[in-house]
């Protein structure tokens, strides 16, 4: 698979007859490695690995409802009272990171409200910090740590 903006992780991965699969160790189950799949497996390596986000807390493709609408966000993080703090949007590699892919991750966070939205290709990310108070939102430099 293609090399990342990310750091170096080992993966279980297996040939099936459908084509290449990964494990996923939060849904307990192997899944098609597609160029999305293997920046989300990634990314959530980081996120427990280097930024210090418990496994527990973080939940991977759950199920939310927006305008009658079934979405899945890719990833969101929790802190110890169950509240979401961040969500994240994965995106294939070839996908350019612009203001149409930060609308998608936005219409996410306009149900949970998480603090942080953070959209990556696993080349790029970008986070933004965001205030539903008062309507403000700005980029950071870097993804924050678990720190809740």
């Amino acid at each position: 698979m293609e090399i990342l903006n990310l750091p170096s992780f080992d993966f279980n991965i297996r040939q099936s007859p459908d084509g290449k699969e990964i494990w996923d160790e939060f849904r307990k189950k192997y899944v098609m490695l597609t160029p999305e799949e293997w920046v989300r497996q990634n990314f959530l390596r980081h996120m427990y690995e280097d930024l210090s986000y418990p496994k527990s807390l973080l939940k991977v493709e759950g199920s939310m409802k927006y305008n009658q609408l079934s979405k899945r966000p890719d990833i969101v993080a929790y802190n110890s009272n169950g509240v979401p703090v961040m969500v994240v949007e994965c995106k294939a590699t070839h996908v350019k990171i612009n203001a149409e892919t930060f609308k998608q991750a936005s219409v996410y966070n306009k149900v949970i409200q998480a603090r942080y939205l953070v959209v990556t290709n696993g080349l790029q990310h970008f986070c933004c910090e965001q205030d539903f108070e008062k309507g403000t939102s700005s980029f950071l430099k870097e993804i924050p740590l678990y720190s809740y």
